[in-house]
């Protein structure tokens, strides 16, 4: 017990040893707890239309709601949403679109980076191949393309992300299996009669984990802001599940009029929650690079 606890307990210090590491984790922590708690946190939900009175539209930061029920710390939107409330319920779609992408995209990535890397020969090429049309083009060109022949939805929009996603997690088990599978370990397992695929996720994957966990936390972040980006232009979530990026868009239109709160603040948690990610990225892949580690 001591010597499997020995290991998390040292990387768990080495990772607390970057203060912006820390601070980084401890904001993301808090955007996750409100995305799961929002119902419970927040004073109003903003998509109860029988909750929203219009009277209350685009009211500034902290005034009260005509009915003093609500004090409007972030002001409200055209519709008359709290936007406090706005922005933690559309922190939980944006959170959930991106991690859920990030998933499924791993999991058919890594399947087919382990049967490329693996196999090699006319498999490997022609996984590869795909593999690198995709990458040649930019991520958000074909999430539109896709999009366009779609409704705008959630599942529509996971499976977008999901199918400019999956390259990258290909090539970089690709990289890794090719490594790994000349190692003495692999041809042990041969030599033993292990199947093919016990050998490739009972004994390959496991040592193909490091550079994944870095790669999944920096897609989680590009898929939050590639989604925001598609809901502004109005090719991602619906208007009645509105995730971080629609809200932006939502004030958009009255962001010069003086209407600043709508827009700003829902700007603000989006660039906060990818800076997060990208800060617990940034220490993992120090922590888990032999060669950063070392230095």
């Amino acid at each position: 017990m001591k010597a499997s606890t020995a290991p998390r307990l040292e990387f768990a210090r080495d990772f607390a040893s970057s203060r912006s590491a820390i601070v980084g984790a401890a904001l993301l922590l808090a955007f996750i707890v409100v995305a799961l708690l929002a119902p419970w946190l927040v004073p109003q939900n903003p998509y109860n239309l029988a909750k929203l009175d219009i009277l209350d539209a685009r009211l500034p930061p902290g005034s009260p709601s005509g009915d003093g029920t609500i004090h409007y710390l972030l002001g409200t939107d055209s519709q008359g949403r709290d936007m406090l409330s706005a922005i933690a319920y559309g922190l939980r779609i944006s959170v959930v679109i991106g991690v859920v992408s990030t998933l499924c995209a791993a999991v058919i990535g890594i399947t087919l980076g382990l049967i490329a890397g693996y196999s090699g020969g006319r498999v490997d090429s022609l996984i590869m191949r795909i593999a690198d049309i995709q990458l040649a083009f930019p991520s958000i060109l074909i999430a539109l393309i896709l999009l366009a022949f779609l409704r705008p939805g959630i599942g529509n929009i996971v499976a977008a992300l999901i199918a400019v996603q999956w390259a990258y997690y290909a090539r970089t088990v690709r990289g890794t299996a090719l490594v790994e599978r000349r190692k003495e370990y692999i041809e042990a397992a041969r030599g033993l009669g292990l199947s093919t695929t016990r050998i490739v996720f009972r004994h390959l994957l496991p040592n193909c984990l490091p550079p994944l966990i870095v790669v999944a936390t920096l897609q989680i972040a590009s898929a939050i802001a590639l989604e925001a980006t598609l809901s502004f232009l109005g090719l991602g979530v619906p208007i009645t599940e509105p995730s971080l990026g629609l809200l932006i868009a939502n004030g958009f239109q009255v962001l010069f009029a003086g209407k600043y709160w709508i827009s700003v603040y829902p700007g603000i948690a989006l660039v906060l929650l990818i800076v997060a990610l990208n800060i617990v990225a940034d220490r993992l892949r120090d922590l888990l690079d032999p060669k950063l580690r070392s230095r």
